[in-house]
């Protein structure tokens, strides 16, 4: 209980940070695990290696966004029922969440394995790669029921405000996730195979770790084997808030597709630079992405309980407080580019394309923040089909239009990175016209009516 946040008084500020900054570290340290792999590869088996590994970045992140989005409409949920003070709803959540989440990892590793091959190949994977790429997308694959039963776990702690709990658990299986990482490549002999088993193995702990701190919970959270099953209208109300944020996040991460693929045609020098700067700017997006779940959560519960004026003012204070530090971040990752750069790799011609990469992404961060928290917003009050077919048309839909569109017309990796601050720009326009008429509607509607409980099997 001490780790948890009481969202519904007090200073919003001072708790979307306490909430937000133990987040916002594990999505880094995270990123800074994932770019480990990166570097023990570029530094110990060379450019090949880490263009292979870089060459999956953009299926990693869909898989893995497509995840986080499922997990956050259990976060919506257990914290909209936890707002309300619906201890048995909140038990039957937890309890949904975790097993979908290991049948839908298993059904997941399945379909990623059969078609492994095909989406490299789909991806234009240069042939000199592709055998490490492979070996290294399917082990990856196969950890998928542990990555999203991890995310479920941490979910239904941030519910109830607790960010610190996973971020120790994160950081535990991180530090074995680097020392597996050189034990497999330096002591094994292995490659990109060593890596991706190496996370795959960091991620089991991670997931139970979790599971045993639930088990042995004091609150209503707790699991009890005799208790799983799955509450159908529970489930569905999950799925309805987090598969359109799944989707968003997904969004990204296709037409990041797209571009890897014009990347892939460059050659391995701006692929190995690619890679490097991916990790990079990653660090930054966490930023955001903290703040973003900061208040969706927030508002969640606040709305469950009915204090609507909060759930204003928690959205103003998130947007000023999620731009503010992610433009800060982001500059300062920029201006220490070139050592981070080399940490990866340091020859020139990695370094100078790497730059131009975060150039067009570092800079412009604060565009995509603004999109971020939006977005997050939307979803606390249940409302995730919007944003996400916002960021469908503007993302999506820009970003294609401008690879298979205007990129072809130069064929310069400049113009390949300029469709990241058009799409956003593109996308925020869009968001913020439907967002304020969101605004309007919602808390025109919520001002004269009670929010609606959400339905269980039992209230069916």
């Amino acid at each position: 209980m001490k780790r948890s946040i009481d969202m519904l008084h007090g200073k919003i500020a001072t708790k979307l940070l306490a909430f937000a900054f133990p987040l916002a570290l594990t999505g880094i340290l995270q990123q800074l695990f994932n770019a480990a792999d990166v570097a023990v590869i570029g530094r110990f088996v060379g450019k090949n290696a880490m263009a292979a590994v870089g060459s999956n970045a953009s299926l990693v992140s869909l898989m893995v966004n497509l995840i986080v989005g499922i997990s956050l409409g259990a976060n919506v949920v257990i914290a909209n029922l936890t707002g309300k003070g619906d201890r048995d709803g909140v038990r039957r959540g937890v309890h949904t969440a975790v097993l979908f989440s290991a049948i839908a990892g298993v059904a997941a590793a399945a379909v990623g394995l059969l078609l492994s091959t095909p989406l490299l190949r789909l991806l234009d994977v240069p042939d000199e790669v592709m055998e490490m790429a492979l070996k290294y997308l399917r082990i990856y694959v196969a950890g998928l029921p542990f990555i999203l039963i991890y995310n479920t776990e941490a979910a239904v702690f941030r519910s109830q405000g607790d960010t610190r709990t996973p971020l120790i658990c994160l950081l535990t299986a991180g530090i074995v996730n680097v020392g597996l990482n050189v034990f497999f490549i330096l002591v094994v002999g292995m490659t990109t195979d060593g890596v991706a088993l190496a996370t795959l193995l960091s991620n089991l702990l991670s997931a139970v770790m979790l599971f045993v701190l639930l088990h042995h919970s004091h609150l209503d959270i707790r699991l009890r084997f005799r208790d799983f099953r799955m509450d159908g209208a529970l489930l569905k109300e999950m799925l309805r808030i987090g598969m359109p944020a799944g989707l968003q996040g997904a969004v990204f991460s296709i037409s990041n597709v797209c571009i890897q693929a014009a990347i892939n045609g460059l050659g391995s020098d701006i692929m190995a630079a690619s890679a490097a700067g991916f990790n990079i700017e990653a660090l930054a997006f966490y930023i955001l992405n903290s703040f973003g779940q900061a208040g969706t959560t927030f508002v969640s519960q606040n709305y469950g309980a009915g204090n609507l004026d909060r759930c204003r003012r928690i959205t103003r204070v998130d947007i000023l407080l999620g731009v503010s530090l992610s433009v800060v971040f982001s500059l300062l990752l920029f201006i220490f580019c070139k050592p981070l750069l080399a940490l990866f790799n340091s020859d020139p011609v990695v370094y100078r394309y790497g730059r131009i990469r975060l150039a067009y992404i570092l800079l412009f961060e604060g565009i995509n923040t603004l999109n971020e928290l939006l977005s997050g917003a939307m979803r606390g009050f249940g409302y995730s089909l919007v944003p996400a077919t916002v960021t469908l048309a503007g993302i999506c839909g820009t970003r294609i239009i401008w690879v298979f569109g205007i990129y072809p017309m130069f064929k310069t990796f400049e113009m390949l990175m300029a469709c990241y601050p058009i799409s956003w720009t593109v996308t925020l326009i869009i968001l913020t016209l439907f967002y304020l008429r969101f605004r309007k509607t919602v808390y025109g509607k919520a001002a004269h009516t009670a929010p609606q409980p959400i339905a269980t099997e039992e209230t069916k």
